[in-house]
């Protein structure tokens, strides 16, 4: 008799339903395409016992949890028995409309709490939502928040992802606190097994940076077993057998486990008399009854954790466990056959035509809906929280000297500092070990940098000259991570699902140098995925750091930007350009509203979203004060004429951030010859091409109005006219503006890996430079053929 008899029949329950979901998917709905639907029958068994112990007995609402992507059926399943999915997405699994192949918070209707698919994120979000929750309780806006557990559940092959092992460094920098993760150790990947004796490795590293290491080894089957005569040799044997060993076993089943046991252990006393006392399939039982497939064993370890200390859990399980495939080396992608599931059916004991009925096998239905009602997880209902919006302070700063939009930021987020808005108050920066070269050094030492206990600047208790004020405290409000751009993006995701999560905003903006924004590509297009809102500024950028060569030079990242869904990309050449994009900026990570386009730009700036900023350190003369709404319009819009093109403009010249200076002179040089040229400066090619491509799928749906903000600024330009684009960074970021109105276009930018030397230098020697401009310019208008070297 079972500790817990409504854990097993919810086991139970779960398994089976899972498991229905996946083969419905893949054997009964009706096929469009060949291939498989898929769905991992195996990796989501494994899981059951452990999900069902965590959520229906360890759990409370407080507590998150990111689930292995692989277990999303049983999660789907757990949501659907209790009454938070419906059964057509259940029947549309990995179908368009239908639950999802991996959770995702923003596609499906159930409590995803992560989003989880590339693996190893999900596991390392986990801890960097745990210091997002100290650093909320430790300010007065937060001291109302209950600390929750933050869960990973993980499967045994993502400690292959190296990402997860810069988290465990990061966590023990910043006193890592309530964070589980729950290892599903069946030994099996993809493609094989687990390497024997990893995991006493892997124990280690855990044990090095403060983790609580738990086994769960055995089921309670086994540990009773272990008490008869004979049973210690049993034990030892489990243990020395390898894992490839115990999982072909597994699969052969009950007969051949005897086979094995009594040629191996067979002594004619105690231990063939313990292998003789169970029939063949109560001995399979009890050789799968690992700790991990044991809801029992699970729910007593759950809940023999009193403390915060962070605790990792290795579950021992089957893959495939309770199922016709358990053990098998093939079960990571595959599927019972339809003979298989229809015998597995009979011993599941599902009448036919109740496969999608949540309570078919429960005798006592009432008395589990009373006991799933007092589950403490699920009794407040689903999870997303919601905060209020804040409003930034205006955002201005002096145009009246040579600045570099990295400067303008950090003038502006310190001007910022200065206040005591409580906007200022939920701003939280963080950045990989780059905070002073990034600008974010005046911030820091008006804001300081948080920690749970306070620690004192030696530099300062020394009275030894300083520019850093480096004072760590709990009402900190900088967090200072390594040297490792997916710590990075993964904080900023975490903080960025703040308002969500617990309830409380928190405006993050994260600063790192531009070309090592494709260091943490992964963690940023997977923060994007879950719609974190944030602030990532990539300075410097380009071949403008000149002397820093081609390893600190970006070329690419500008695509990224335009990329990158949920991510509006900006690359202001001016420091009111930035102010006015910084101030949108503030407002639109905050929004939640509806995705219908805005007529005006077929943005759907409604719906919000986070905010990258290419800025660079090279200092340019401003224009002047500029406060018209054209101006402010156009470069949050994602481009304004600096310069407008008269009625006989034979060419424009467009450009996008640090080359402004060389594209203005290469206007005013060819202008010497040449009437009506303009310059039209692009602060977003993200934006503008997001908005042309919005509108062209308008008209092609019947609305021949639509009309995108940069067909009305080049719609007016002569069919004769010509452009010539530039920018740090590759040229297709602008090359696409040709095909607007159809004008020729040359696009100058950068495509090859960077080179040391001067600004002029470096220039010159891609093309992104006055001259060459003017070279392009003349080639156009004076109809000559050009090829643009480098």
């Amino acid at each position: 008799m079972t500790k817990y008899p409504e854990l097993k029949i919810i086991e139970q329950r779960l398994l089976w339903l899972s498991h229905w979901m996946i083969h419905n998917a893949n054997h009964i709905r009706p096929k469009v395409d060949s291939i498989k639907v898929g769905g991992h029958q195996a990796s989501s068994a494994s899981m059951v016992s452990i999900m069902t112990a965590l959520y229906f007995h360890a759990l409370r609402p407080e507590d998150r949890v990111a689930v292995k992507p692989h277990a999303s059926p049983v999660f789907h399943a757990m949501q659907y028995l209790m009454g938070n999915q419906t059964l057509d997405r259940m029947k549309a699994f990995r179908g368009f409309g239908g639950v999802q192949s991996y959770p995702s918070r923003t596609k499906d209707v159930d409590d995803v709490d992560f989003s989880t698919g590339s693996v190893g994120l999900g596991v390392a979000i986990t801890s960097f939502a745990s210091l997002v929750q100290d650093y909320v309780s430790a300010k007065s806006w937060g001291a109302d928040l209950p600390l929750g557990r933050m869960v990973a559940l993980v499967g045994d092959a993502e400690l292959d992802e190296g990402n997860i092992y810069e988290a465990l460094q990061e966590g023990w920098k910043n006193d890592l606190r309530n964070c589980w993760w729950v290892i599903d150790y069946n030994r099996q990947s993809l493609d094989g097994i687990v390497r024997e004796g990893l995991f006493e490795r892997v124990e280690k590293i855990f044990d090095a940076f403060g983790w609580n290491v738990i086994r769960v080894k055995y089921g309670a089957l086994q540990r009773a077993a272990f008490e008869e005569p004979g049973g210690a040799r049993l034990r030892d044997w489990i243990d020395a057998c390898p894992n490839a060993e115990y999982s072909a076993l597994t699969y052969q089943g009950g007969a051949v486990w005897r086979k094995r046991l009594l040629d191996d252990l067979g002594d004619q006393g105690a231990v063939t008399a313990l292998i003789e006392a169970r029939s063949d399939r109560e001995l399979a039982a009890l050789m799968e009854n690992l700790g991990g497939n044991c809801v029992e064993s699970m729910a007593d370890t759950f809940a023999s954790i009193k403390d915060d200390r962070p605790t990792c859990f290795l579950a021992y399980t089957v893959k495939g466990w309770g199922t016709p495939i358990a053990g098998h080396k093939d079960n990571h992608g595959g599927l019972m056959t339809k003979a298989q599931m229809a015998e597995w059916q009979a011993h599941m004991g599902v009448p036919e035509g109740q496969e999608w009925e949540p309570f078919a096998t429960v005798d006592d239905v009432p008395g589990l809906k009373s006991f799933l009602g007092k589950v403490p997880f699920f009794a407040t209902g689903t999870r997303r929280f919601d905060d209020a919006r804040l409003v930034a302070p205006a955002i201005d700063i002096a145009t009246d000297r040579e600045i570099s939009t990295q400067a303008a930021f950090g003038k502006i987020l310190d001007d910022l500092a200065k206040t005591d808005s409580d906007f200022a108050a939920r701003l939280m920066t963080t950045s990989p070990d780059v905070t002073g070269t990034t600008s974010l050094g005046p911030w820091v030492n008006r804001r300081k940098l948080f920690a749970r206990k306070a620690q004192p600047d030696v530099f300062r208790e020394n009275r030894i000259a300083s520019t850093a004020k480096w004072d760590f405290a709990p009402d900190g409000q900088h967090l200072e991570l390594g040297i490792a751009e997916m710590n990075l993006f993964l904080l900023l995701g975490a903080a960025g699902l703040s308002h969500q999560l617990f309830g409380k905003r928190i405006i993050p903006i994260g600063t790192v140098y531009d070309p090592f924004v494709h260091r943490g590509l992964d963690a940023l297009n997977y923060a994007c995925y879950q719609d974190a809102r944030f602030m990532i500024v990539g300075t410097p950028s380009g071949v403008t750091l000149a002397p820093e060569g081609g390893a600190h030079q970006s070329i690419g990242t500008p695509l990224t930007g335009m990329a990158m869904d949920g991510l509006a990309s900006f690359e202001p050449a001016f420091a009111d350009e930035l102010a006015v994009i910084m101030q949108w900026a503030f407002d639109y990570m905050q929004r939640d509203g509806s995705g219908d386009p805005d007529e005006r730009t077929w943005l759907r700036d409604e719906t919000g979203g986070s905010v990258y900023l290419r800025l660079t350190t090279k200092a340019l003369e401003q224009p002047g004060k500029r406060a018209d709404d054209a101006f402010r319009t156009g470069a949050v819009d994602g481009a304004y004429w600096l310069r407008k093109p008269g009625p006989n403009a034979s060419v424009v010249i467009a450009y996008q951030g640090a080359v402004a200076d060389e594209a203005i002179a290469a206007a005013g040089i060819a202008g010497e010859h040449r009437r009506d040229i303009g310059v039209l400066a692009v602060t977003s090619a993200d934006r503008l091409n997001a908005g042309w491509t919005a509108a062209q799928r308008a008209r092609a749906r019947g609305q021949s109005e639509a009309q995108s903000h940069v067909e009305r600024l080049l719609g007016d330009l002569p069919r004769g006219c010509s452009l010539v684009t530039v920018i740090d960074g590759h040229p297709a970021t602008l090359s696409w503006l040709g095909s607007v109105a159809g004008h020729r276009t040359i696009s100058h930018g950068v495509e090859h890996f960077g080179q040391t030397g001067t600004i002029g230098d470096v220039y010159r020697y891609f093309g992104i430079d006055r001259d060459s401009i003017v070279r392009s310019v003349s080639a156009l208008t004076e109809g000559k053929h050009f090829r643009r070297s480098g």
